[in-house]
């Protein structure tokens, strides 16, 4: 007998309850129901069932053995559904999270190119300096930008996308009226724009690490509005390398000790494990309902954003991540 159909109507017997409603549902006769079972057990060597004429129940063996199963068939039937939409180009809804130092024109000109590319797909992008729950708030993929890869979350894929450089900046007005700090000591005369609860910075130069307290006048719950307020003239802050060549900022920041090094922040493309990942169904300009894989539509990003947001892991950089890489020049 075969017995990858063995497996599947012993499961179907145990999710119905009973061999008469297991046949019923495969259309088969109780005795075949039955065969297959017999099957199953003569196979592996083991009673998965207790029955008699009325009660019908799992052994500790036939536990066990249900749910790494169940566990097999779910995946078969998944993967088999998202070969059928290998060639179809992905469609649905595509959530996704990341931090407010990516929402800029450089981010949304990146969308646009994806968009160009996959119109079927809506992305919808929530920036927020939190790692929020993949899995309980139905993320499908996530930018995560950390020091160390173990502050991301277990039970997570994470693929490595590029390093980000941070520069001190400071407006040209601000340097005008305030002075330009020479070396990380002179930091502790200036003013500091915030973010979160920072009291001092690392540096790292040809003299070693320097720890430096910072004189903190305006504080930020998030890094989103931190070059803002450091083109009004408030204060120097820690911004990403990209920053100076935003075309609003090109003109009004300016990096400050680029000799010393505030150590790289690296940029994860995050999501969950395949287990977790949705299935969402849509709609195509027909009435009839269609499956639609969001797997599909992150697979697709992931491929995509690996070889045009950034460098992926060992490969060359783009010019996007040699943007985010590339120390600015002091002007």
């Amino acid at each position: 007998m075969d017995t990858l159909t063995s497996i599947k109507v012993f499961r179907t017997v145990v999710e119905l309850g009973s061999f008469v409603a297991a046949a019923e549902r495969l259309e088969m006769s109780n005795a075949m129901v039955s065969r297959h079972v017999m099957h199953v057990e003569q196979r592996i060597g083991v009673r998965v069932l207790n029955r008699n004429s009325r009660t019908l129940s799992l052994t500790e063996a036939g536990r066990v053995y249900f749910e790494r199963c169940k566990t097999i068939l779910d995946d078969l039937e998944t993967t088999e559904r998202e070969l059928g939409l290998f060639g179809e180009l992905p469609r649905g809804i595509l959530r996704i999270t990341a931090p407010t130092l990516v929402a800029g024109q450089r981010w949304a000109d990146l969308l646009a190119e994806y968009r160009t590319r996959y119109p079927e797909v809506v992305v919808d992008a929530s920036f927020e300096d939190r790692f929020v729950d993949l899995v309980e708030e139905g993320y499908d993929l996530a930018l995560r930008a950390v020091r160390n890869p173990d502050m991301l979350a277990p039970g997570l894929i994470a693929r490595a996308v590029c390093p980000i450089n941070y520069y001190i900046a400071a407006s040209r007005e601000y340097l005008k009226r305030k002075g330009t700090p020479k070396r990380p000591e002179d930091l502790e005369h200036h003013d500091f724009v915030a973010v979160g609860n920072v009291t001092s910075l690392s540096f790292t130069g040809a003299e070693g690490q320097t720890e430096v307290p910072v004189n903190v006048v305006l504080r930020y719950r998030s890094s989103g509005g931190v070059a803002n307020a450091v083109a009004a003239g408030v204060g120097l802050a820690p911004v990403p390398a990209i920053t100076f060549e935003d075309p609003h900022f090109k003109n009004l920041l300016v990096p400050v000790l680029t000799g010393h090094s505030l150590g790289d922040v690296v940029v994860y493309f995050v999501y969950p494990s395949r287990k977790y990942l949705r299935l969402g169904y849509t709609k195509y300009t027909t009435t009839s309902p269609r499956l639609c894989s969001v797997r599909t539509g992150t697979r697709r990003f992931l491929k995509w954003g690996s070889s045009n947001v950034m460098a992926g892991t060992g490969a060359s950089p783009t010019p996007a991540a040699t943007a985010f890489a590339t120390p600015p020049l002091e002007r």
